[in-house]
């Protein structure tokens, strides 16, 4: 598997297809955080900020190879474990950027009434909810559900905006309790919405990979 998420990566960077989720995402933070807002607040905006990345990620690694190549790699590896590692690595670079972004912003934000080491949980607890429940809304908009690239976007942006306003979804429940936090000045930790992204997102990824096994 290690081999795999190599190669996977190299594959990722030298594309720079990941440029433009990034740049989105770096715009959309200079756009809605100021420094000295609470910090709460902006905590959550970052997280929500990330589960559409994720899920163009996401989408990206899973087709970034070519025809040829992907038969190549299947062959030696597996199909399952091939689409596993480009699950996990379109979901790496949200991760890491999510982190940068909490610890940033409870550098610069008002943290009055909360502590540092209870914002930059609730930040890492919301983060990884909605990263997780992105990376479950790339998988199952890409292969192998949908091939048809402008059905696979359309059904990315809708399922993204969906995962953050439905009720139940882990990211919306994990930003919930960022901005209740945020009112009352008391960070509460998301464990449970950070549990269910972790099961979405298992589930969601196991039943990517037995699907490309079986279609592909």
């Amino acid at each position: 598997m290690t081999a795999l998420l190599r190669y996977q990566a190299g594959l990722l960077l030298r594309s720079q297809r990941w440029l433009a989720p990034l740049l989105l995402y770096a715009a959309l933070l200079a756009v809605g955080v100021r420094a000295g807002e609470p910090v709460l607040g902006a905590l959550g905006f970052a997280a929500a900020g990330l589960l559409p990345m994720t899920a163009w990620c996401v989408r990206i690694c899973l087709t970034q190879e070519p025809p040829a190549a992907r038969s190549v790699v299947a062959a030696a590896a597996g199909r399952g474990r091939a689409h596993l590692a480009a699950l996990l690595t379109g979901t790496a670079l949200p991760a890491l950027l999510g982190v940068v972004a909490v610890l940033g912003l409870t550098a610069i934000g008002d943290r009055r009434g909360v502590g540092p080491l209870a914002a930059t949980g609730a930040g890492l607890l919301a983060t990884a909810a909605c990263v997780l429940t992105g990376a479950a809304v790339g998988a199952l908009t890409g292969r192998p559900f949908l091939k048809a690239p402008g059905w696979s976007v359309a059904a990315l942006v809708a399922g993204s905006l969906l995962a953050l306003v439905t009720t139940g979804s882990p990211a919306r429940q994990a930003l919930t309790a960022l901005v209740a936090g945020s009112r009352t000045t008391t960070a509460q930790l998301p464990w449970l919405a950070c549990a269910g992204a972790v099961l979405l997102a298992t589930a969601t990824a196991a039943l990517a990979c037995r699907a490309t096994a079986r279609l592909e």
